[in-house]
């Protein structure tokens, strides 16, 4: 890499100069030699690096540093450590030369630092490991998971750097954890950012189209936002409230979000604006008050929405946030969100966790209720038998759970997620109380473990030493400690069934002059419906499958349906290869957990020759599609999802080393499964319409139909064997053209 020239040079340090002079915290002069003096270690570090754009490393640490002092409002120390980030990881300085100039709490937080920065390096298998060891420093310094995430917000800014393969997994990465783990420590600007740009490098295409309607609605946006503020305006100043009002647009991601989720177009997302009220509270009256007296005068002009008002001033959420929502009928017949906070609640809700240095010598609700989460975290890293996906799954399901209070029988209060049962309050309050649980009364009614809990139940678990954990206990609980008590507690038990169930299969197999193939075990897999190796054997070897039968299953011979090969060619190579059908009857593939093998080629070309693929079944992607395939550890296999796909996603989070590119080639040798949801006003012969067009004018083949009708409205799914995503969308055009037909759309197939 060249030295910086001396123009770059002049220009690092007014870059430098800007963000200490905008730093509200740096204001001492001792304070700023010492920041000027941990500027000029890093400089004098990384004086030789450059980014991928070219431009001078330095950069980097300037711009984290000033994320951190400036958009999340910490002081010297993060300021120090946030330019001192990547010396001793990427550089010939050591901790001990941190240490020795700048203190021991500095060196510390540069150390935790050092030790993630290679959490989601793409080159890396490790990374749900890595992850893991990360959040153990959250009990220690929360500091260190903050400027982490400045680190990556500016790694999310400057992104166009990067080739596109590199951009998706750096973009899954970051909406897969970094985003919900902003959330959670109430960094709401940082997440809203990092959502947006995740959908930005994700789905470029969709990004743009949202963001140019957005921008094609703001004139008229504002015209709203004034004619609904005005007479607020007016009502708050004659009440001599010290207030600032502003109109907030919804997000690009969360309108997206909805769009997705509600299935509903762009046109069709009402809530696309909020108002938020920030006042700046009256000495001796408590905020909560001055909260609901506003809450009072803006419903004195519009009507409010009961069932859409959200008390977060009594009881604040998990990370601090408080607010009072409301939800009011605007002048155009419009619902418009209303947010009042005070000037302390919106620091907070603005900065999160990063705010709680401002306001650590107060005693709020919020900073304890922050540290028990702290510390739940904490409780799932302790255990040592954790799997490292498994936690990555857990803390992801533990990050954007809503909170319920319940109270134990003596009244004390245990917070949960929302949807909690009384077998998650068993497990909060004690392991061994969990597992020997048999019954719970509510509010002194006698229920069952997997009784859902809501806000001030008062929960008594009934036990008994006779009880022992059961495997369908899983599916009775939300909660992290909970589900990692529950495998804890059979997973000896399962190891042994798996063991000897294999050692029956092997043993029978040897009877018969076979071997356990890849062939063998999916006809399997197919035939007592399980979906892998693990679970097949755990079935043998708690005799809940019996062997007597294997010879006959063995020899059973399917009828053939699918009769054409195709054609396959990977990455650059010009090897081609004909593969026949691992299976020609469609039923049992899709019984199977991932369909027949389709013509893709690879962008990243592993080795051709050794290289076969499978179609994900939870999100059926079909030619046409946006696809990536996944490189299986297990058994050599590429599976293809969609791009958009949820498991796809942790996917790119947890193992984006063996995540490859990958299109489809332009191909009509076979039929993929695609599911259709029409919905319209029922008449006589809809039905016979309805499968004409697709039979007969279109040649589509019907897999199944399903229709019910109430009160004149038809609903129904159509299961059809499609080509690619053209056919599916030519066949939907048709559908929609019929009279009384209102709504036609594709959907996912679910796992049965």
């Amino acid at each position: 890499m060249t030295v910086v020239t001396k123009t770059e040079k002049e220009k690092i340090f007014a870059a430098f100069e800007s963000v200490l002079d905008r730093c509200a915290r740096c204001q001492k002069e001792e304070d700023r030699q010492k920041i000027r003096k941990a500027f000029q270690m890093a400089f004098d570090a990384h004086k030789n690096n450059r980014r991928k754009s070219g431009e001078p490393y330095i950069y980097h640490p300037i711009a984290v540093a000033d994320i951190v002092v400036n958009e999340m409002g910490l002081g010297i120390t993060s300021f120090i450590s946030a330019l001192l980030h990547d010396v001793v990881e990427d550089t010939d300085y050591s901790l001990e030369d941190i240490r020795s100039r700048f203190g021991e709490k500095i060196a510390s937080i540069i150390d935790g630092l050092t030790k993630i920065s290679g959490v989601f390096d793409s080159r890396s298998s490790l990374q749900a490991e890595n992850f893991r060891k990360m959040l153990l420093t959250l009990s220690e310094d929360v500091r260190v998971i903050l400027i982490k995430l400045a680190d990556r917000l500016h790694n999310m800014r400057t992104l166009d750097a990067l080739p596109p393969n590199k951009q998706v997994k750096v973009a899954g990465e970051t909406i897969y954890l970094y985003a919900p783990l902003a959330h959670r420590l109430g960094l709401y600007a940082i997440k809203t950012e990092l959502e947006d740009l995740s959908l930005k490098y994700r789905h470029p295409l969709v990004y743009q189209e949202l963001l140019n309607k957005i921008r094609d609605n703001e004139k008229k946006r504002l015209l709203e936002i004034n004619r609904f503020s005005l007479p607020i305006i007016e009502k708050l100043t004659q009440a001599k409230i010290d207030f600032e009002i502003s109109g907030r647009p919804k997000s690009i991601y969360s309108i997206w979000h909805k769009m997705q989720t509600k299935n509903v177009p762009f046109e069709e997302v009402y809530d696309l604006m909020a108002i938020r009220i920030v006042f700046e509270p009256r000495p001796r009256i408590p905020e909560k008050t001055q909260c609901w007296n506003i809450y009072s005068l803006i419903t004195d002009i519009y009507k409010p929405k009961p069932d859409r008002i959200r008390d977060w001033v009594s009881t604040p959420k998990a990370n601090g946030y408080e607010a009072l929502h409301a939800t009011v009928m605007g002048p155009n017949g419009k619902w418009v969100e209303v947010q009042i906070r005070s000037r302390r609640m919106d620091e907070i809700a603005e900065l999160g966790f990063a705010a709680h240095w401002k306001y650590k010598d107060q005693k709020n609700a919020s900073e304890g209720e922050l540290d028990k989460w702290i510390r739940r975290i904490r409780e799932m890293l302790e255990n040592p038998e954790h799997n490292a996906l498994e936690f990555l799954d857990e803390f992801k399901m533990n990050l954007f759970s809503s909170e319920i209070m319940v109270f134990t029988p003596k009244g004390h209060l245990r917070t949960l997620p929302k949807n909690a049962t009384a077998l998650d309050f068993a497990y909060d309050i004690h392991t061994d109380i969990g597992n020997l649980a048999i019954g719970a009364k509510v509010n002194h009614k006698l229920v069952p473990l997997n009784y859902i809990l809501s806000s001030g139940d008062q929960v008594e678990i009934i036990t008994s030493e006779k009880q022992k954990s059961q495997e369908q206990w899983l599916d009775y609980v939300v909660t992290a400690k909970a589900k990692a008590a529950i495998k804890n507690a059979f997973k000896e038990e399962r190891r042994k069934r798996i063991e000897n169930g294999k050692q029956l299969l092997e043993s029978k197999l040897k009877e018969l002059g076979m071997r356990p193939t890849s062939r063998i075990l999916q006809k399997l897999f197919s035939e007592y419906k399980v979906t892998g190796k693990d679970e097949l054997y755990a079935h043998i070897g708690g005799e809940s499958i019996p062997l007597e039968e294997l010879k006959k299953v063995l020899k059973k011979k399917r009828k053939s349906k699918l009769t054409r090969y195709w054609t396959l060619r990977f990455g650059r190579a010009s090897t081609e290869k004909t593969i026949p059908p691992e299976t020609d009857d469609l039923k049992q593939q899709e019984d199977e957990e991932f369909d027949f093998k389709a013509p893709f080629v690879l962008q990243e070309n592993p080795d051709p020759d050794k290289i076969s693929h499978k179609i994900a079944r939870c999100c059926n992607p079909i030619p046409g599609d946006d696809i990536i395939g996944y490189k299986s550890p297990n058994d050599n296999v590429i599976i293809i999802h969609k791009t958009n796909c949820p498991t796809a996603t942790k996917l790119i989070a947890s193992q984006a080393d063996r995540i490859v590119s990958a299109r489809w080639e332009t191909h009509k040798v076979l039929s993929y499964l695609a599911r259709i949801s029409v919905k319209g006003i029922d008449r006589i012969g809809m039905v016979n319409e309805i499968t004409t067009v697709i039979s007969k004018e279109l040649d589509v083949n019907m897999r199944s139909l399903n229709f019910d009708v109430q009160d004149e409205i038809f609903e129904g799914t159509i299961d059809v064997y499609v080509h690619n995503t053209q056919d599916l969308n030519n066949l939907i055009m048709n559908l929609i053209k019929i009279k009384g037909v209102d709504t036609v759309q594709r959907v996912n197939i679910s796992e049965d």
